[in-house]
This record gives structure tokens, C-alpha cells and sequence, in this order.
């Protein structure tokens, strides 16, 4: 795992599961994963020690700390299927 990129919440976020990093607007949120799909793109990343997906235009980048990215194809649903305990 690297770290993509750094930024600052937008605005607040509460996720609709266990799967997703709920942040307060201002908060340090730390990407680790771009995800691109059909419908959204979510990001992968942490706040604190708690780390999910979030919606990626909730989050105004401002330090990066690579420029590389690579595209795996991924077959997760983020739908349906949630285990959260």
C-alpha cells in the first residue's frame, strides 16, 4: 500500500456502512486506493486510524506524494453483500 495523496474534507461525510471512514469538513484524509466505477468514484483512504471509502469530490487535494498511478480491473460490489460487525 502507498500513499496516493493528502487533503482536507470538504464537508462532513457519514457513511452508509461499516466500509465507509466517516470525516468532519476540515479533517486530514489520507488516499490509498483511487476506485473508478459505472456510477461514482470512491476513494479509499484513512482519518485518524479509522480507514473506508468515501466519495472523492468531498475531498479538496493539497499535498501529493506520487504521480504515478496504476488501473487494476476489481470486481467488488459496494452495494450489496456489507458484513459489518
Amino acid at each position: 500500500t502507498v500513499l496516493m495523496c493528502r487533503g482536507k474534507a470538504r464537508q462532513d461525510f457519514k457513511g452508509p456502512d461499516c466500509r465507509f471512514v466517516n470525516f468532519k469538513k476540515g479533517e486530514a484524509v489520507y488516499v490509498y486506493y483511487k476506485l473508478i466505477g459505472k456510477s461514482i468514484e470512491l476513494w479509499a483512504g484513512s482519518v485518524g486510524s479509522d480507514f473506508g471509502y468515501f466519495p472523492k469530490d468531498l475531498l479538496e487535494i493539497n499535498h501529493s506524494y506520487s504521480n504515478e498511478e496504476l488501473e487494476l480491473p476489481t470486481d467488488v460490489s459496494l452495494i450489496w453483500g456489507a458484513y459489518c460487525f
